[in-house]
Formats: C-alpha cells, structure tokens, sequence
C-alpha cells in the first residue's frame, strides 16, 4: 500500500506515518503503541517499536503468531507502506529497525525546495496561536550581559514558531515596579530638584542609596508611594529592539489588574481542598496576582493555545506552582502535553571569566550597551587587519563589524546547552575558527564567492537543473538539510537534554570549503 508521498518538511513525521500504518496491521490488537522514530546508529533512522508490543504479548495467555521481539521486527518491515522515500530497512539484535532514505528523494526534495521556497519545509503544528513571553528585564537595573538569555532565546522561539505558521503574541512583561524604581524616582527628586532634564549618566539605578538609608521604614513608604506615580504612564524603550532587531509587541494586559474581579469568583470557587491558613484568601494560592491575571486574560481573551515563559532557572519553582493552581482553577488540562498549555522554558546564568555570575546590582556588573559596543568595536578591527578598510566604504565596514558582533554574541548564547551556565568570552566568541558565528559567517562569504565567480544564474539553475548526491558527503550534507524541519519543531526543546535551540544541525555540517 502506498502512501502520500508529498513532503512536508518533518522527516521523522513522515515515517511516523509509515510505521503508523505497519503496526497497526501488525499488532492490531495493541492499538496503545505509538511509533518510536529517532536518528538511527547503523540507519538515516531507526524504528524502536518492537519491544514494548513483545513485551505485552508474550505475556497473554493466548497464543501468539510471534516468538520473540526480533519476529515482530521482521513483520513490521514486511507490512511497511511502499514509499518513494525509503530505499530499504533491515532488523538488526533484538527488533530494532534501521532505515535506509532513498539518495533520489533527498535529492528531489531539496529540488522541490529549491524552487518552491524554504516555507515548504516547515513542520506542522497543532497549535495556531501562541504568546512567548520573555526578556522582561527587571526595569529599576541595569541591563548587563545576563539580560540576554531569555530574549535571544525568546526570540528564537518565536522565529521557530512563526516559521511554522502559527501566530505568535511576542510579549515583553517588564518587571519590578515596586521599591527599587521608586528609589530612582526619590533620587531625581533629591539631586535634581530644579531640574527638568537629567543627563542619563546620572542615573544611577540600584546605588542611589546606603544601605542604612533603606532600613528607614519611612523611606521605604515614600519611595513605593512615588512609583505608583508613573503606573499607567511609564513605557520602557528595550535596546534589543535597535541592537538585535527584535519585535515586540505591547502588552495587551497592561490595564491586566481590571482584570482580576473577572476571574476571582471563578478561581475561588474551583479550587480544591484549600488550606486552612488560606480558607478565605483565594489570594494565597495565586503566588502572584498580576501572573494569574495575565494568564486569564491570555487564555480568555488572546485565545492562545500555548503560552511559553522564557525564565532563569531560578523561577522554575514558581512557576511550578503557578501552573498548578491554574489547573486546580481548571484553566489549564491535567495533562500538560495537551492544548491549552503552558511551558516554562529555563536558561542557565551568564558568568563572567571569574565564574561569577553577571549581576545587576552594584557598580561591578558591565552595562549591557557597553558589552555590545565591544563586540562591534573588536569585530570592526579585526576586519581592518583583514585589509577590508581599503576595500569597503566605511558605512559597510560599521555595518559589518554590527553584523559580525552582535552575531557572535547570538550564536554564543544559542550554541550552549540552555540548562547550564556559560562563561561569556569575547575572544572566542570572536574567533574565526572553531564553533563560533564568526566561522559561519566566512564560511557563508566563501559559498557566495563560490557562486558568483561560476557566472550562473542561480534562479535560472533551479528550474533547469538536477540534483545528484553521487559521493558519500553529498548524500551526508543532503541529508542534514532535509532534516531542517524536525530541529525547527520546537516541541523538542521541552523534553530531552534540553539541546541547543538551532544550532546544533549548522554545526554539525561544518564543509570543508577552505
């Protein structure tokens, strides 16, 4: 029996597919058991879907047309679908199933693709609208290196989905209205009272005052009464949006405490079995009332299916319990793989080369555009030392060094395990060999040389011309590109080792264009 051999992008779908329709015929009474697809070690893929029906049937008391679960293998390959995209599968040890692609699909997939365009490739998703909310930097600090995890890794899980069709609601919920940005408020008052205007240099967040004077409990009460001043006026302008080019939209739940009636009878009334300490205090089991709020009003509201917090690990408790209260609220389903959703995306810290994490407070954290105009400024004389100020005007020389060094900040970010810390270097980050952007970026010059010195018309070649993957490293390169799809299919990021979002595939190619 064939099946429907267009190709969406996913190749680990498309043998799911497959396999999908073999189990069934093969053990049809266990209509429990999911195919099991993963990269394979003597295969393109591998079938892991033996054991488990083994383990079952021998267990029956009714006899069984399979002897073991190396029978069950054979039987799986034997009712396997016919398909243009599988050139042979064999049964190795105990049942596992190695597939073998057809070097003439990759081949003409990446054809199809070349001619139809990179958004055919893109995986299909259940959910259609999303929120991602991240960066969301503390707005009374001073915005260092450690600001930019969760909006490099925000950013690329909003490209991810939106790539894969589905409406994303960027959203930047800036935090810490309270006692530290009344201080900067009380501090202009104090130091610039004529003034109208205050030289931003002298803003200087989170020193403004001693320690001794923040234990005056009367300070304390003016400095959280200025800040209420400025609730419903105050907008704050993120540097990532000029310096990376990131989008984000404002906040829809900015008016989100209006909210709160809406959704407190409700929350009240559904939640089980409350404690005794918080019998008639709903509140108690919220953790944080304008969290809630901006969940109610994302779910009823904005109508996500899937909202995704890009945090630090050190909220992962909180949201823990943030997420539950919302289930035991019955906003969201037991089951957390189901739709509506929502996921805690966690990062390691950023640490200085003294293995000390990067903080905000105090005068030893380095400011975040200070940081940035480093990397441009080493980025921007390194390509002097490469001659480029003879060949290039000097608007593409500052347009470049930008490109290379914020690019290498990025990739460095994304490279790492999300997990675990990093120590962010400048001297490897900027390095032109090795895993850094800066390899990547010359390797992608070189290829583009390559191109124009040929004199082709590469539109022209797309649709003339055929692919052949006739040498073992060609098949190994075709192979990776197609496997673009399924590493872009951003479910992967919630379960795992928890890999490197998008760079681990780039990587792993690494031609030998020198």
């Amino acid at each position: 029996m064939a099946v429907n051999e267009e190709f969406t992008g996913n190749l680990i779908q498309k043998l799911e597919e497959l396999f999908d329709v073999s189990l069934k015929l093969t053990v049809p009474d266990e209509p429990s058991v999911d195919p099991m697809i993963t990269v394979g070690k003597f295969g393109d893929y591998q079938c892991d879907n033996t054991m488990k029906p083994w383990s079952k049937l021998k267990g029956k008391s009714t006899t069984t047309q399979f002897t073991n679960s190396l029978a069950i293998g054979q039987a799986i390959v034997t009712n396997l679908p016919t398909s243009e995209m599988v050139e042979s599968c064999s049964v190795t040890g105990p049942g596992y199933i190695n597939v073998v692609l057809s070097t003439k699909w990759i081949a003409k997939s990446i054809e199809s693709m070349l001619i139809n365009g990179i958004h055919t490739w893109a995986p299909t998703l259940s959910v259609k609208r999303a929120v991602v909310d991240f960066s969301s930097p503390n707005i009374a600090k001073k915005m260092h290196v450690g600001h930019l995890r969760s909006t490099i890794i925000g950013d690329t899980i909003a490209r991810m989905l939106e790539y894969s069709k589905v409406e994303v609601l960027r959203r930047n919920h800036v935090g810490d209205w309270g006692t530290q940005f009344g201080m900067i408020i009380e501090y202009l008052f104090e130091e610039f009272p004529d003034s109208d205007s205050v030289p931003r240099h002298q803003l200087k967040i989170f020193s403004c005052f001693t320690d001794n004077q923040m234990q005056n409990v009367k300070r304390i009460q003016t400095l959280r009464k200025r800040h209420k001043r400025l609730w419903s006026v105050f907008r704050v302008e993120i540097l990532f949006t000029a310096r990376f080019g990131l989008r984000f939209e404002k906040p829809a739940e900015k008016n989100v405490p209006r909210f709160i009636n809406a959704f407190k009878s409700s929350l009240k009334k559904r939640l089980q079995d409350p404690s005794d300490a918080c019998k008639d205090r709903w509140w108690c089991f919220t953790y944080d009332t304008t969290d809630m709020a901006a969940l109610w009003y994302r779910l009823n509201e904005e109508k996500a299916e899937w909202i995704i917090y890009v945090t630090d690990a050190g909220q992962q408790e909180h949201f823990a319990r943030f997420f539950k209260v919302a289930r035991n609220a019955g906003w969201l389903p037991e089951n957390d793989k189901t739709y509506p959703r929502a996921s805690n995306v966690t990062f390691g810290v950023v640490n200085g080369e003294d293995g000390k994490r990067f903080r905000g407070r105090g005068k030893e954290a380095v400011s975040l555009t200070d940081l940035l105009d480093e990397a441009k400024t080493r980025s921007k004389a390194a390509l002097i030392e490469r001659g480029k100020v003879k060949e290039w005007t000097p608007k593409k020389l500052d347009q470049t060094a930008e490109a290379v060094g914020y690019g290498a900040v990025k990739y460095a970010d994304l490279k790492n395990n999300r997990s675990t810390s990093y120590v962010f270097n400048f001297d490897k980050m900027l390095d032109d060999k090795g895993d850094t952007a800066v390899y990547l970026l010359y390797a992608y010059a070189r290829i583009c040389s390559v191109i124009e010195k040929s004199g082709k018309d590469m539109d022209e070649l797309k649709k003339i011309g055929k692919l052949a993957l006739d040498h073992a490293e060609e098949r190994a390169l075709g192979l990776h590109l197609i496997r673009f799809a399924e590493t872009v299919n951003v479910g992967h990021i919630f379960g795992g080792p928890n890999p490197p979002l998008m760079t681990r595939p780039i990587r792993s190619l690494k031609p030998n264009i020198y």
